[in-house]
């Protein structure tokens, strides 16, 4: 079932090629077999595609473990953050290296299911330019949930949906997908850490690019250690999240005004000389 919330403009240019980002710190417990789940799933379901695995500075054998599958699998492209670490960043990091024309963000520790990931490309093959998974929409589930995480998360959700009028209660989650475009639109990013879920649909939303929700299933990870710090990301969440707030503010619907005067332009019929 998946829960429409924005309508489409016209049919955009059909999709080429998905590019999954997968950023990594630490995962040699889970890297391997989240790499060959996903490109067999992928490659079932023919959907042509690149799994770019951004190693963050993993003080183990995280990166070995990738060089040694690139030699199996050709569409994965690992690449090492050369630069400041952090889950944003190394999100970033891979964005700028994905050369599909449309990106979905997933996690490294099989937290997020493959089958998933086709759902995402077949709904951006129908127009959409977002596709925002909710594990709370009936149909979508979670396995293992550790009680304070779920707890803040719900929390975190209804303030993001009453400040900015959306029914979507699944914003801080990750696993999501987008058109090239909307990438390129949302720029610049600026979040360095988890908040970077956060900053990339609610910037979307903002700026008229049009979504739609479906249902997904998460579990907890059964290897590794998590990344998320919850003590640390309060005040980084807020920060975001008032940062779009503003712009929403500010901008008064600017950015929605100007994408409908496009759609109409590309809609009109062309002037006979």
């Amino acid at each position: 079932m998946t829960d429409t919330t924005e309508t489409k403009d016209s049919a955009p240019p059909p999709l080429k090629r998905l590019s999954v980002v997968i950023p990594a710190r630490d995962e040699a417990g889970c890297i391997e077999a989240t790499v060959r789940h996903l490109h067999l799933e992928l490659t079932l379901h023919k959907v042509p595609h690149e799994i770019v695995v951004v190693d963050d500075g993993s003080g183990d054998a995280t990166w070995d473990i990738l060089s040694r599958l690139k030699e199996d699998i050709p569409a994965l492209k690992p690449v090492q953050n050369t630069g400041d670490h952090g889950f944003g960043r190394a999100i970033r990091f891979g964005l700028d290296r994905a050369t599909g024309d449309a990106v979905t963000i997933m996690m490294a520790d099989e937290s997020d299911d493959v089958r998933d990931v086709v759902v995402y490309w077949n709904k951006l093959n129908e127009g959409w330019d977002c596709v925002f998974g909710s594990r709370f929409i009936k149909g979508g589930g979670v396995i293992d949930y550790p009680f304070v995480k779920y707890y803040l998360n719900r929390l975190t959700n209804f303030i993001i949906r009453v400040a900015f009028s959306i029914r979507l209660n699944d914003t801080t989650n990750a696993f999501k997908a987008y058109r090239k475009t909307v990438i390129d639109g949302v720029q610049p990013l600026i979040a360095p850490h988890f908040n970077l879920t956060v900053e990339i649909p609610l910037k979307a939303i903002v700026r008229g690019f049009t979504w739609t929700t479906v249902p997904i299933t998460w579990r907890n990870r059964r290897t590794g250690v998590a990344k998320l710090k919850l003590k640390e990301m309060g005040s980084r969440y807020f920060f975001i999240i008032m940062y779009v707030w503003l712009e929403k503010f500010f901008s008064r619907g600017d950015y929605k005004r100007s994408k409908e005067a496009a759609r109409i332009g590309r809609n009109s019929p062309t002037p006979s000389p």
